[in-house]
């Protein structure tokens, strides 16, 4: 199919940076559009949402989605700058800012979008002995995860519809890490109609998406009824208008946003083919078995997951069980096949690692500076040097494993 997108030569003579280097932060800042980009996105938005599946947009990659997918990862990084860890702080696990302030605040103040809601999510109560306490470890207790926001009129025109943008930050508290440890599938039941049984997901995941914990300090309920009054109440609001619902998440909030995607999509809420439902994942672990990937997939949830090869996160859980399984023994489909994890969506590969701080291939900041172009102190990604300076790097290499090993065993051990 040919690219649906017109081809500025101005734009396209801005050719994506190789997706090859490392780097380990980027500052947030406001973006504004040339205005032959704003012009080609307001009349291509819907394949920029993914209408095709993004054929013809991922290999290559074309500079409209790559701006757009810096867009959206700039709002989840927003999360990060404005969740409060201070215990001795009076906003301690929540925003920092009140949402009038909050995108200027963290330096998208010309965004062209307006925070409606924070978001709120309880962690389940689980205690694990081998985790050490801190003040970050008390479960049971809702806390900020994320936000909705919605385009201003002024940036209607340039998006070519109304945008409603829910962003959900990663795993930072130690309940959270122990929801991520919860490792089993369930089925999502987020239906009462038809529950769907064959259709499930990773349990921590759906516990910290339904989890209702009345007796916190906000006293709002569950993250998932927080944000279906919301996203209800902004379609309500907006149902004059041509309306896109996109969802963006890191790591854990990933996770989150494609629960999210699939229970909007399940319920009917985005009056079935009217409303693009797309989610960007950065770092994303698998979240469901082969029945909610394929469930998502009928109901028309676009999903675009930009993966590091080298982030381990992105391979879990189902290291071994999971969507290329049932390709063994000349691919015969096994019995159990139903109970492995598979990944939704259009994977876009990029390729970052230092030797010095392994983590750094499931930060953040590293996905997003290297797709702008911004990435500083590239290493050579070629594997026999690599595998060389492990033989010769002695005390570096050693160090270098041990981190890996943490970043693994803090996820899912």
């Amino acid at each position: 199919m040919p690219n649906p997108i017109p081809n500025s030569p101005t734009l396209l003579s801005d050719s994506p940076p190789p997706l090859k280097s490392s780097n380990l932060s980027f500052p947030i800042s406001s973006r504004s559009r040339a205005s032959s980009s704003a012009s080609q996105l307001a009349a291509g938005w819907r394949e920029i949402q993914g209408l095709n599946n993004w054929e013809n947009l991922v290999e290559p990659l074309h500079p409209l989605l790559r701006d757009e997918i810096v867009r959206y990862g700039e709002f989840v990084a927003a999360c990060y700058e404005a969740f409060d860890l201070d215990p001795g702080s009076r906003r301690y696990l929540n925003c920092k800012y009140g949402k009038s302030s909050m995108l200027e605040s963290v330096g998208l103040a010309e965004s062209g979008y307006e925070v409606t809601k924070y978001i709120y999510a309880t962690a389940p109560d689980i205690s694990l002995p081998t985790i050490q306490a801190s003040p970050c470890s008390s479960a049971a207790e809702a806390r900020w995860i994320g936000y909705v926001a919605t385009s201003s009129d002024t940036e209607v025109a340039t998006l070519g519809r109304r945008d409603i943008v829910i962003t959900f930050r990663g795993t930072v508290t130690n309940p959270e890490w122990m929801a991520n440890l919860m490792s089993s599938l369930t089925p999502a039941r987020l239906d009462p109609h038809d529950p769907r049984p064959e259709v499930k997901v990773e349990e921590g995941f759906l516990s910290l998406y339904t989890s209702d914990e009345r007796s916190d300090k906000f006293g709002l309920g569950s993250c998932r009824c927080q944000l279906l009054s919301e996203i209800s109440r902004l379609i309500n609001k907006h149902r004059d208008e041509e309306v896109s619902i996109t969802i963006a998440g890191h790591s854990m909030g990933s996770s989150l946003g494609l629960l999210l995607a699939y229970d909007i999509a399940e319920l009917g809420f985005n009056a079935p083919g009217k409303i693009p439902v797309t989610v960007f994942s950065f770092g994303g672990p698998r979240v469901g078995n082969t029945g909610f990937k394929e469930r998502c997939e009928e109901l028309g949830v676009r999903v675009l997951r930009v993966v590091n090869v080298n982030d381990p996160i992105t391979k879990m859980p189902g290291v071994v069980f999971n969507e290329n399984f049932k390709r063994f023994r000349g691919g015969f489909e096994f019995p159990w096949s139903c109970s492995c994890y598979a990944h939704v969506g259009v994977e876009l590969l990029v390729d970052f690692f230092k030797m010095h701080n392994p983590s750094c291939v499931h930060d953040l900041g590293s996905y997003i500076g290297l797709l702008r172009g911004q990435m500083k102190n590239p290493e050579s990604p070629n594997l026999v040097d690599r595998a060389k300076g492990f033989f010769d790097g002695g005390g570096e290499w050693r160090e270098a494993a041990v981190n890996m090993f943490n970043l693994v065993r803090s996820q899912w051990t």
